[in-house]
């Protein structure tokens, strides 16, 4: 016996009816994923051991890079462009020699909120001719500004080295950020893993927006001037002298002295600072979501050619 055509159009319909839902949530759920990674930071995509805090290193790992610590560094410093100092010690404790060793230093600002960008932090390194030399920065994970290198050079085995870098916030730093981690480490050409890194934190204070006026000079009363006596015919009458505005002696108590600028010259021989890179994270998370979206609008269209043949 033959099944009734409509009934038989029934239960294919309701097929390609859970079919298309199917297709439909599918769908959704990857445009949403698209949507999600191009909306969202790249710290998921980071994997820096570095910007949590200091990393210590396995100890029974062969062929690991150097390890890194933070000998001296200030904990306030003051967002005018000013410079301040890092020492790095960087410990070779393979037992071979540590060729292309690279030290590296940069900041994160911690929590949500305003983060100190890219423009407004300089780090400088000094060279082994004792000149201080400007290096190029990129934007890290995660609210981060680093270095792209410094030096390479070759660490001798079970040996020691000591090297300084000084950085700068630009008066411009937002002023929410209120304090920055230094995270540092070191790099070693052909490693089998990260050695120890350092962190430190450090507060960061603001300079005030106008300098504070000083106060008014108050001025002494004076005395009135006796009247002089009449003319006489004999001698004639002494112009008098114009009165002398004196109120220019005091500053005014709303006008303030303009705050001198923050010196932004590096010391002479210091080369130029390069043009800054881009980040490769930015272009994997760029790449990722075009193919989710593309992926996504190709299953909507595919859902929609859907139709139940009558």
């Amino acid at each position: 016996m033959r099944m009734p055509v409509i009934t038989r159009f029934a239960k294919n319909d309701r097929a390609l009816s859970g079919r298309r839902r199917i297709a439909t949530v599918a769908a959704t759920v990857v445009l949403a994923g698209g949507v999600q990674f191009l909306a969202t930071d790249t710290a998921w995509a980071c994997g820096d051991h570095r910007l949590g805090g200091a990393y210590e290193a396995p100890t029974n790992v062969p062929g690991l890079s150097p390890d890194t610590a933070i000998t001296s560094a200030r904990s306030s410093v003051v967002a005018d462009g000013s410079w301040n100092e890092v020492s790095l010690k960087v410990t070779n404790k393979g037992a071979e020699d540590a060729h292309g060793m690279e030290p590296f230093l940069g900041l994160v600002t911690p929590g949500p909120g305003a983060a100190a960008r890219l423009k407004d932090v300089r780090i400088q390194y000094l060279d082994y001719t004792g000149a201080w030399k400007n290096l190029q920065l990129q934007d890290g994970c995660m609210r981060s500004v680093e270095v792209t290198g410094s030096q390479r050079q070759r660490m001798a085995a079970n040996s020691s080295a000591t090297f300084k870098f000084r950085y700068s916030l630009a008066a411009a730093t937002p002023a929410g950020v209120t304090a920055v981690n230094l995270f540092a480490s070191a790099e070693m050409a052909g490693s089998q893993g990260a050695g120890s890194s350092a962190f430190k934190t450090v507060k960061v204070t603001h300079p005030q927006g106008t300098a504070t006026a000083k106060p008014t000079t108050t001025a002494k009363p004076t005395t009135p001037a006796k009247p002089k006596p009449a003319p006489t015919k004999d001698a004639p009458a002494k112009a008098a002298e114009p009165a002398v505005d004196r109120t220019g002696d005091t500053t005014p108590a709303t006008q303030a002295p303009k705050a001198s600028a923050p010196a932004t010259t590096a010391p002479a021989g210091t080369p130029e600072l390069a043009q800054t890179g881009s980040s490769s994270s930015n272009t994997f998370l760029a790449l990722g979501s075009a193919l989710l979206l593309a992926l996504g609008a190709g299953v909507l269209v595919a859902v929609r050619r859907l139709r139940p043949q009558r």
